[in-house]
């Protein structure tokens, strides 16, 4: 599971050929011991928890990098090496 970006403790990873449990695009965050599963189009959490302060660093993120989250995922679910995108800042 290739590591995509790291900020506030937040790490935030894509599997590749992960397209058939959730059945659309989406990104694993995980922060300590906790781990969530957001979706990439709106940023719904589909599973999982995380503190609401961190909640809200992960929608901000997905909302100001969707096109490269977008980009990334139709490279990761054909099994092709995807890209680091910038930590929130």
């Amino acid at each position: 599971m290739p590591v995509i970006s790291m900020f506030y403790g937040l790490i935030v990873s894509m599997y590749f050929l992960d397209n058939k449990r959730h059945k659309l695009p989406h990104i694993h965050i995980r922060f300590g011991e906790k781990e969530a599963v957001f979706s990439i189009p709106d940023g719904e959490m589909l599973e999982g928890s995380l503190p609401g302060n961190k909640v809200k660093l992960a929608l901000a993120w997905i909302e100001l990098h969707q096109e490269e989250l977008m980009a990334n995922w139709q490279l990761a679910v054909t099994g092709n090496p995807i890209y680091p995108i910038e930590p929130l800042r």
